[in-house]
């Protein structure tokens, strides 16, 4: 793992997420951190570009890790998160969410499972009120669609191999919240191969909301880390 991108909107929960990607990163140096930020106009960027600093610096309290700064606009927040992400390489972004709350209305709290749709490369999630220590309780979301090929799963394993968690994998496609149709089976035998060694437990989205399926899940159940 070389690049590691973290969105900062500069709300409580992309600010936890940067927290505790520095923790999650320090002692592996081969590993450089890009905070990103996206404005809504280039006046923005030199503003941007302080408070990105500012992070830099406050964020040695959580850790040491290799981090540059960026800020960035053009047509859309997760256009520019995807570009950027192609561009540079990255192994891995990490992103906060929340439930439903005025927080979780944050750009990067609403635009999260957006760039996981994107299958660029994995997301990491960090539940809104996550503290980093060793991960023992991780979820992976799928939408058992084309699993083989929409599923970076030797990036994933790199990460979970140096947890060793339980893996819990989570179906997010809606029609699945419903009824489990043959597909659905097939996909969810390529994850258990997949994943073999990791020995996943399977689950079932409990609302039709997935951000809020996601949320309650990872409350209920003590996650750590959402992949």
């Amino acid at each position: 793992m070389k690049t590691v991108i973290v969105p900062v909107d500069f709300s409580e929960t992309s600010l936890n997420a940067a927290r505790y990607a520095t923790k999650l990163l320090t002692g592996h140096y081969g590993v450089t951190m890009v905070l990103f930020n996206f404005c809504d106009n280039e006046k923005q960027i030199p503003e941007a570009i302080q408070s990105l600093e500012n992070l830099r610096i406050l964020l040695r309290e959580s850790g040491i890790v290799k981090t540059e700064i960026l800020a960035v606009t053009g047509p859309g927040f997760i256009a520019e998160l995807d570009r950027m992400s192609r561009e540079v390489e990255a192994d891995l972004v990490i992103m906060g969410i929340t439930g439903r709350s005025p927080i979780g209305q944050s750009l990067i709290g609403s635009n999260t499972l957006k760039m996981v749709e994107k299958r660029t490369c994995p997301v990491l999630i960090v539940p809104a009120s996550a503290t980093y220590k060793d991960a023992k309780e991780v979820m992976l979301t799928s939408d058992f669609d084309n699993v083989e090929y929409t599923i970076p799963s030797q990036q994933i394993k790199n990460v979970l191999n140096r947890l060793r968690p339980n893996l819990h994998i989570m179906n997010t496609d809606e029609k699945h919240y419903i009824s489990i149709t043959e597909e659905y089976k097939a996909e969810r035998e390529k994850l258990a191969s997949l994943f073999a060694e990791f020995h996943p437990e399977f689950h079932f989205l409990t609302l039709n909301d997935v951000q809020d399926a996601i949320y309650q899940f990872a409350q209920d159940k003590q996650i750590d880390m959402i992949i």
